[in-house]
């Protein structure tokens, strides 16, 4: 198939049926982990002001991170021509943001010389070299262009008390010059993801462009920053203070919380700030126990938005967006958002009369749009493939440019543009699409039944290279992690569909109750209920999925997940021997050591209703470590060593109750591995270890039930 066709195929597929792009031609091979790994990784875009140019970075893979490169590109909205590539250097730039005048843009990367990240300035206007424009040694990133264009807004992570550069530098000194070592804590959290925390906060600094000028931090000697709670969001790999500035440039509006030495006992709140753009205290602008995040301003600079988390009594609940008027916040006014869907990205129309947002939306995430003041949702275009991504909004009031990445479970993500008045979208990039055409990845499949207990869920069905209907294949149950999240026809390095049914499986993927993108009451359903409900409704998938389709071959079934897909593949290994193989990737197996040991501890004591030493009762009900004596099924069990958010301990102790029950088992621990498996060479042993698991016990004669 020629490129151009496989382009066009794309686009369609948003339009119409999935069966219009199902077409597949000899000559296709399946996928391996080269073709995984090396294609192309395309990033978030960033739209001029005027929507004329996107640019977004280009990952280019490589097995050896030594060998692995990463730029900017940049291509025209109008596909008038192909991206190139802007920046040529192994340093990864990431947070673009483009300059007000739409001339110039402002991104953090780590070049030669720099010891930590730095913002650099590249005119793309006149072209040239990027220009560093900080130079701090706590380092710099998330750029953010005040409105006049003569500064930029960024955050750095600095020592308590430190309130100069020079001070930083010198605890830093003094820390390295310490003959002994040990970490020291008088309050919760103390890890986060992969990393231990100290004492060290993100704090925000506007960086003036006049040659010579220093960068101001603007908390430096705040009571805000000096309170044990103050922290922004802790993310995967860094600590974030989402910020904007405000219309006039004269302040800075952030989302920071003040109780993050609750975490223990209490839910750390996200609340908005303004700090003026000289320095000074914060006002607090959210009163209320709810969190906020990505603050914007509307174009007419008369409204301050924000998304909002309610808290309540539930673990989880659907974001809001909400709007204040400015500069004299009054009411909270509700946007869009709400129990039927959550928002995660959004941006206003150049007229400000629409804002857009992603959702999460049965299976896909799918562009939407409402009235900037609040009013009726509706899906932009109609989805019917893929997920979308990094959403960014540019243009003229009589021409809205909207621009966000799209992948399929067949195709890694590009960037495409959307039309604001019918929906349809045009590709901007095309940069796997030559290896794309050498693969045979058919579309992936969805099905719905209704549960034992009345609730309709939703299935995504994933079919082998050179699939034949009138054969039979093997049942790889796959189960998402969370719990609330959802499979979605999208691409996975970690999970990929494909290459997991590459040996000839089909792929079950079932949104069990407790995922998003049903509505809040749906995700809210695995309250109280963490592994049973959803255990049973993975049964029934695994049961209706049998019933539906023929090639299914029910005596060859095989289970796994990682996460909280680690969690239930446990679950399953203690409550059934329907698998003859299950492959278990940072699982819990006791619920009460999982809540001691993880690096989020509250969240899980309120889904259980109290402490383990208030209602252990309900704690050991679904914790697999009590059904050990049911064990039966072969189990692959592997874990990475710094993985604190399932700490390695409960790959250990499940491995012990299968050793002990004497059943067949392997255990694969990543030293440097987090949560995630990430590093190339040991994600291709990832797979290749799970291939050869489950080819063991699905051999003819194979007995996945016997010890």
């Amino acid at each position: 198939m020629k490129v151009e066709l496989i382009l066009r195929l794309a686009a369609l597929a948003v339009a119409f049926p999935l069966g219009l792009c199902a077409a597949q031609e000899t000559g296709r091979r399946p996928i391996t982990h080269e073709d995984v790994w090396l294609m192309r990784r395309v990033g978030a875009p960033a739209l001029s002001p005027d929507g004329r140019w996107a640019v977004f970075p280009v990952t280019e893979p490589a097995y050896d991170e030594r060998e692995e490169s990463s730029d900017l590109w940049i291509v025209p909205t109008d596909g008038s021509a192909g991206a190139r590539r802007l920046t040529a250097t192994r340093a990864r730039e990431s947070g673009v943001a483009w300059s007000p005048d739409g001339r110039r843009v402002a991104f953090a990367a780590r070049r030669e010389g720099d010891d930590i990240s730095q913002i650099y300035v590249l005119d793309v206007a006149q072209g040239g070299e990027a220009q560093r424009v900080t130079d701090l040694s706590t380092g710099a990133r998330a750029p953010r262009w005040r409105p006049d264009g003569r500064a930029i807004l960024f955050t750095s992570d600095v020592y308590r008390g430190a309130a100069t550069d020079s001070a930083n530098r010198a605890i830093a000194a003094e820390r390295r010059a310490r003959t002994y070592n040990a970490r020291v804590y008088d309050g919760f959290p103390i890890r986060h993801w992969d990393r231990w925390l100290d004492d060290r906060r993100p704090s925000l600094f506007v960086q003036p462009l006049e040659p010579g000028a220093r960068a101001r931090d603007l908390l430096a000697g705040t009571e805000l920053a000096a309170r044990p709670g103050f922290g922004g969001q802790l993310g995967n790999s860094a600590e974030n203070l989402s910020a904007a500035w405000t219309p006039d440039g004269s302040g800075v509006v952030f989302a920071a919380t003040a109780n993050r030495n609750e975490a223990a006992f209490a839910d750390v709140v996200q609340a908005l700030w303004l700090v003026p753009a000289t320095g000074g205290e914060p006002r607090r602008l959210t009163a209320d126990s709810n969190s906020y995040g990505s603050p914007s301003f509307h174009p007419d600079g008369r409204a301050l938005y924000a998304t909002m988390e309610p808290t309540t009594d539930r673990v989880y609940n659907n974001n809001r967006l909400v709007m204040w008027s400015w500069p004299n916040p009054g009411a909270t006014q509700p946007v869009a958002g709400g129990a039927d869907r959550s928002v995660s990205e959004y941006d206003f129309a150049p007229d400000g009369r629409t804002v857009y947002f992603l959702s999460e939306d049965q299976g896909h995430v799918k562009l939407f749009r409402a009235p900037a003041t609040g009013g009726e949702t509706r899906e932009l275009g109609q989805l019917t493939s893929g997920a979308l991504g990094d959403l960014s909004i540019g243009g003229t009031a009589a021409a809205t440019i909207i621009v966000t990445t799209w992948a399929t479970g067949g195709s890694p993500p590009e960037l495409v543009r959307w039309d604001a008045a019918t929906g349809r979208i045009t590709p901007l990039t095309r940069l796997n699409a030559a290896r794309l055409a050498q693969l045979d990845l058919a579309p992936v499949r969805q099905f719905w039944f209704t549960s034992s207990r009345g609730l309709r869920i939703h299935n995504l069905l994933v079919v082998p290279a050179g699939f034949d209907s009138t054969r039979r294949y093997p049942l790889f149950v796959v189960i998402h992690g969370g719990p609330h999240s959802q499979w979605t026809d999208n691409w996975s390095l970690r999970w990929n569909y494909h290459l997991l049914a590459s040996p000839g499986y089909v792929l079950l993927l079932t949104n069990y109750i407790g995922s998003t993108g049903f509505g809040e009451r749906f995700a809210q359903g695995i309250q109280g209920d963490p592994l049973e409900g959803p255990g049973r409704d993975l049964d029934e998938a695994v049961d209706s999925a049998i019933t539906r389709f023929s090639f299914i071959d029910r005596s060859r079934l095989v289970a796994g997940g990682a996460s909280y897909g680690g969690h239930l593949t446990n679950w399953l290994a203690a409550t059934t021997t329907r698998y003859r193989a299950l492959v278990s990737h940072a699982g819990l197996w006791d619920l009460e050591s999982q809540w001691g040991t993880s690096d989020v501890i509250y969240s899980r004591e309120r889904n259980m209703g109290a402490p383990p030493w208030e209602n252990g009762a309900r704690w050991r009900a679904q914790s697999p470590l009590q059904r050990a004596a049911n064990l039966r099924t072969p189990v692959l069990v592997s874990a990475g060593e710094r993985d604190f958010r399932v700490p390695m301990n409960n790959a250990l102790e499940f491995w012990s109750a299968l050793q002990r029950m004497r059943v067949p088992s392997k255990l694969v621990i990543w030293p440097t591995e987090n949560h995630w498996i990430l590093n190339g060479e040991d994600s291709r042993f990832f797979y290749r270890e799970v291939h050869a698991w489950l080819a063991r016990w699905l051999a003819d004669g194979a007995s996945g039930a016997s010890r």
